[in-house]
């Protein structure tokens, strides 16, 4: 069992090659999967080489994921295209456009030897200027939109090959602040988030091939842990998302541990066996990759009663991993220039020349 409790990672990598370190780092832990940033994005075959060197690296078939939503959030808009974010879509109402933005972004992707795209986002905005991390990211201002929408993205991501995440479980849709920096607290009663915020969850998760767990605390959740972050929640996981929603065998991968709603409250250790309790099935260390080691150390004394589970659901799930699509730079300047298209549709062609800003300042997640 040992040899496998590295399946349980989901990493980052440092840089825009494959280091000596790292790649010893690799083989020595055998991690379930790898997420990459704007660091790790120079040019297409740049990409493609880095993605490949991963995929050839680990002894067993990782996951290989980023966030690629569209819009701000959007890292390969670095070599190539913005494509439309989920509020333009949402706000230009065209159902042929969203399925379009969910081809594409599963074409792309898979030329790079992707398997998995963090999105759809199932948070509804019902104030676009929310002073939280969601601006632009909701493909709805209520749940009932956000489920008609999201559906028909995440139906045509998949089609193309790419595995989805529905985030962020439970919520941060009421969230008064950023989790990147500090743990947001809702006070919603039990009633109403059944009836809102879990109403996207629940009408996708039989389409849905994994769940992030975000940091928010719900009281109702853990009444006798104040500040206690979802992701480390039995109560959220296993009783609810995983019983009560039924769940049972998808994938479950914790938001970014290195973000501030979890380094201001819990030792890492103490992070790390907590999110395996609560039901989580893989742990996410984006960017501090140098405790990766020390997270693998701190599985090792996690009994093995409590890691079978995840171990198998994993296994479960990189059984739908695909191949990459073979690499051209012609098929990336194709499909580049679909998403293009794509943006003039969605927003016209003065607009569509208009970026979204990457400067932080309205969240982290822009930058991250």
């Amino acid at each position: 069992m040992e040899k496998h409790l590295g399946q349980l990672i989901l990493t980052g990598v440092p840089g825009t090659t494959l280091d000596p370190d790292t790649a010893r780092l690799i083989k020595s832990i055998n991690p379930g999967g790898y997420i990459l940033f704007g660091r790790n994005i120079q040019s297409p075959c740049q990409l493609r080489k880095l993605i490949d060197d991963l995929r050839d690296i680990s002894p067993t078939e990782p996951v290989i994921t980023i966030d690629q939503e569209g819009g701000r959030v959007s890292r390969l808009r670095l070599i190539g295209s913005e494509p439309p974010s989920a509020q333009q879509l949402r706000d230009k109402n065209e159902n042929t456009l969203i399925k379009r933005h969910g081809e594409l972004t599963g074409e792309m992707l898979r030329l790079f030897g992707f398997n998995l795209d963090l999105c759809p986002v199932l948070d509804f905005s019902p104030d676009d200027n929310a002073d939280n991390s969601l601006k632009g990211r909701c493909y709805g201002s209520s749940p009932e939109q956000v489920i008609s929408n999201a559906t028909i993205f995440n139906a045509a991501l998949r089609k193309a090959g790419i595995l989805s995440c529905g985030k962020h479980f439970p919520g941060y849709t009421y969230a008064s602040c950023d989790a990147h920096e500090q743990l947001p607290v809702v006070k919603r009663t039990r009633s109403q988030w059944e009836a809102t915020e879990a109403a996207p969850f629940r009408a996708l998760l039989p389409d849905l091939d994994s769940i992030m767990v975000c940091h928010t605390h719900y009281p109702f959740f853990d009444p006798d842990r104040p500040r206690w972050p979802a992701s480390l929640s039995h109560n959220v996981i296993t009783e609810t998302l995983r019983k009560q929603l039924g769940f049972n065998n998808g994938l479950v991968i914790t938001d970014d541990l290195d973000m501030g709603a979890i380094l201001n409250e819990i030792t890492f250790e103490d992070t790390i066996k907590n999110a395996i309790h609560a039901g989580n099935d893989m742990v996410m260390i984006c960017h501090r990759t140098e405790m990766v080691q020390q997270a693998y150390k701190a599985l090792e004394g996690i009994p093995s009663s409590q890691v079978a589970e995840p171990l198998e659901r994993i296994s479960i799930a990189k059984q739908r991993l695909c191949t990459p699509s073979p690499f051209s730079i012609e098929a990336f300047k194709e499909t580049d220039s679909k998403i293009w298209d794509l943006r003039v549709k969605t927003l016209g062609e003065e607009k569509a020349s208009q970026l979204s800003i990457e400067d932080g300042k309205r969240s982290p997640v822009e930058t991250y």
